[in-house]
């Protein structure tokens, strides 16, 4: 088997910091940022992707960020593809690769590898996007939640696609997606992996943190970001972005069904909804180090790097000043 390559995973749920301390690692040692968040991958999603902005990006880039347009796929299979490519990159050039976001799926994926799930059914996936036009997608989570709840609770309650493709793989096997994920995996590239994780208590300063960033995105203009998409003739509202957390909500108000203030309400409650469905991941990932972010930025940056010198302290390179 090939040498392992070294790669730090910065998790933790939404609102709780992820971006400053990558950033901080990328200006100081010279890190490559990777993006791991499944909405930040696409163009023109920004304010309610909580997208790093020009100045934060012009401190630390990263990378696969805007490189899909709303209307086209991209999938796990894709995203552990490219992130075994630039962390290979990394290792060319001796840099540090740091992935950071919140997508658990993706993270799991690139660690464990993906499970050799069987191909779509055309006429399969006919059936239940019908279904899906008729019922609507609560009723097919519902649906879902009967058969296999595990696949539920891991995903978001907006997720059209991943909701879809477990009932697919169910309907034609006869087996639920959670089992079949069960199976043993290969990754696309041995990594050696150190996980940081951000673990915000007590959970009642994160929901704080979560309202108020929500309210600052609607002082940015988010509700003229989604009138602006919703107005493209290639994005309709089952594209997985549109059903992303907040996203939902206020395209939902656009289309008359909440006012404003109900659709902030409802956006801040998914986005908690989100946070725990995070923190769930986390609770069970291995070999992880938890760091709470509400000790101090400094703390958290300070213990950040203390774990890394121990564990691959070649690859801190203190970043070259001009």
């Amino acid at each position: 088997m090939s040498a392992a390559y070294p790669a730090v995973f910065i998790m933790g749920p939404t609102a709780s910091g992820k971006t400053a301390l990558a950033i901080t690692l990328a200006e100081r040692y010279n890190a490559l940022l990777i993006n791991v968040d499944s909405t930040q991958v696409y163009k023109r999603f920004n304010i309610g992707a909580a997208k790093p902005d020009a100045e934060e990006l012009a401190r630390g880039p990263h990378e696969l960020l805007d490189i899909r347009e709303p209307w086209q796929p991209y999938t796990v299979g894709d995203f552990c593809q490219d992130a075994a490519a630039l962390i290979k990159q990394a290792h060319e050039q001796k840099r540090l690769p740091v992935l950071v976001g919140g997508t658990m799926m993706y993270f799991r994926a690139l660690q464990f590898g993906l499970s050799d799930l069987p191909s779509s059914d055309a006429e399969t996936r006919a059936m239940f996007q019908q279904q899906l036009a008729e019922k609507g997608l609560p009723a097919l989570r519902q649906q879902l939640a009967a058969i296999d709840a595990a696949t539920v609770e891991r995903t978001e309650e907006g997720d059209t696609q991943r909701t879809l493709r477990a009932l697919e793989v169910w309907h034609d096997t006869g087996r639920t997606l959670s089992d079949w994920q069960r199976e043993p995996a290969v990754p696309v590239l041995p990594l050696d992996v150190l996980s940081l994780v951000l673990w915000p208590e007590p959970r009642a300063l994160l929901h704080q943190r979560i309202a108020m960033r929500f309210d600052a995105m609607l002082q940015q203009g988010f509700v003229e970001e989604v009138k602006q998409l919703a107005a493209m003739p290639e994005i309709d509202a089952s594209l997985p972005a549109m059903r992303s957390v907040g996203y939902r909500q206020v395209l939902a108000h656009l289309q008359g069904e909440y006012t404003l203030d109900e659709a902030r309400e409802l956006g801040v409650i998914a986005t908690r909804q989100l946070a725990k469905r995070q923190y769930t991941w986390l609770r069970r990932w291995p070999d992880a180090h938890y760091l709470n972010p509400f000790d101090g930025e400094e703390q958290m940056i300070d213990a950040s790097v203390k774990l890394i010198q121990a564990w691959k302290p070649e690859l801190l390179h203190k970043k070259q000043e001009g």
